[in-house]
């Protein structure tokens, strides 16, 4: 039954429903800078809109509380992050050349991506203690396992080696790494972003042990 309403349902309500959809995904873009700058703890729909050109009743109206738009505008940011190695992984040709451009990468993120970066680690902890978006969260952390997994296993192949430890455990390695960094960056430490790219580097070559 359900199937045949939304078959013949009336093209001017699905329009409505897209329209809906499309400036939700618009306002949280929009928002997503004061998301980070803020932080969960210290985020409520009206503080947002006080640091956004959108009204409180504006947000209200299309999200129900602070969750449903911070978790909308992290699954949007996530949705072109998860993507960030695709390339260097696809141009690939040689293991020492992968380690590098990864390695590049990651410190290039750090330093553009920082409150980005900030919200979702912000965001990760908080689902320990609030179950109302933990599925979400869960579901973007294995879709980041699966984008740093598809550089190690990559890596493996050009060095003619098996990765020795399983996809969950390389991204708890390299995340891990990536986050001590981020902290350090934050802090003002200059010497952060050069020690992460030694780190990923020296991360990569345990993960796949080379002759």
């Amino acid at each position: 039954m359900t199937e045949v309403s939304e078959r013949h349902r009336d093209p001017a309500s699905r329009r409505q429903v897209d329209k809906f959809t499309e400036r939700r995904a618009e306002l949280a873009t929009a928002t997503l800078q004061t998301l980070a700058e803020l932080g969960y703890a210290r985020t409520s729909l009206r503080e947002i809109a006080q640091n956004s050109p959108f009204s409180h009743g504006v947000l209200h109206y299309y999200f129900s509380d602070k969750v449903d738009l911070i978790t909308q505008a992290v699954r949007q940011y996530e949705e072109v992050c998860v993507t960030r190695y695709d390339e260097l992984v696809a141009a690939a040709t040689s293991a020492d050349g992968l380690e590098r451009d990864f390695a590049a990468a990651m410190v290039a993120t750090l330093s553009s991506d920082a409150p980005m970066h900030r919200l979702w680690y912000d965001l990760r902890n908080q689902s320990l203690f609030e179950d109302s978006f933990r599925t979400d969260v869960i579901d973007i952390d294995a879709r980041r396992e699966a984008m740093i997994w598809s550089v190690v296993s990559r890596y493996g192949e050009l060095a003619g080696t098996d990765p020795v430890l399983p996809p969950a455990a390389a991204y708890a390695v390299l995340d891990g790494l990536f986050q001590q960094a981020l902290l350090r960056h934050l802090a003002g430490d200059a010497t952060a972003t050069g020690a992460l790219r030694d780190a990923a580097i020296d991360a990569l070559r345990m993960l796949v042990p080379r002759a």
